[in-house]
């Protein structure tokens, strides 16, 4: 989706080591002061949100905006920063595009994960693995309400398209390109000839089982451990409803950024 419309309030997602990321914050407050920019929290309603980090400050940002219709937009000051669109050289220059209105904005969806009565969002992944370092673990899974079997495995990992580029994909899971409704599902080390990923779109649930006899499973939702299942325990994980809203300068498309960060 083109935006044509000016920014005239802002937030900003800085990365966890803030000293990284100190003139940067002085570069930016310079600009906005200059355009005419009011820089509010990030519990206001700003038109945008600008992460100074990497991807890991744009997961942050992508969890605080779920579902608010504030776009997201990244500076580069991170390893990989696959989600950014700037990079840290051309912040001037492209936030200035940007505040002007020169943006482009990609829906991204999240995963529903349910363990029990509690549920979480995940912007990126959900991996499912043993609670003890280097057991493998069995793990049952069903898609849609279709029972799949039982497979040894290290863990399973459910990924949405702007995470499909992360976990999945070191783990030779396939990419999903962003615009796409749909998630993937990749099994860590599967004792199979024949298990291959899956790539399931918004109707068909997964819920995946711990048929393992004597261990816990862990389950983590970007990065963040949210519980155990116990042997006959399930997580259930779904495309949800809520969005997160990726902006990038227009040429900085997902093929651009994903020739530059794996191709080269």
């Amino acid at each position: 989706m083109p935006s044509a419309k000016p920014v005239k309030r802002l937030a900003v997602v800085t990365h966890s080591h803030a000293a990284v990321v100190d003139d940067a914050v002085s570069r930016l407050e310079r600009l906005a002061g200059s355009m005419g920019i009011e820089l509010i929290g990030e519990d206001d309603a700003p038109d945008l949100a600008v992460t100074l980090g990497g991807d890991g400050s744009m997961l942050r940002a992508f969890h605080r905006f779920l579902d608010t219709g504030v776009p997201v937009i990244g500076v580069n000051f991170g390893c990989v920063g696959f989600l950014t669109s700037i990079e840290a050289d051309e912040l001037e220059q492209g936030l200035e595009r940007v505040f002007g209105g020169e943006f482009t904005v990609v829906e991204l969806p999240a995963l529903d994960v349910q363990i029990g009565g509690e549920s979480w969002p995940a912007v990126n992944d959900v991996f499912a693995t043993s609670s003890k370092l280097g057991r493998m673990v069995e793990l049952g899974y069903a898609v849609g309400g279709e029972d799949l079997g039982v497979l040894p495995c290290d863990g399973v990992i459910c990924s949405t398209p702007s995470g499909s580029t992360a976990y999945n994909l070191s783990n030779g899971g396939p990419v999903l390109v962003w615009g796409l409704d749909a998630m993937v599902i990749t099994f860590v080390a599967p004792h199979s000839l024949q298990v291959r990923p899956l790539v399931v779109p918004h109707n068909l649930p997964l819920a995946v089982t711990n048929r393992t006899p004597d261990g816990s499973v862990t389950v983590i939702v970007d990065g963040m451990e949210v519980g155990k299942l116990e042997p006959g325990q399930e997580v259930d994980v779904r495309l949800g409803e809520q969005r997160s809203l990726l902006a990038t300068l227009p040429e900085r498309t997902f093929f651009s950024r994903y020739r530059k960060t794996f191709a080269s």
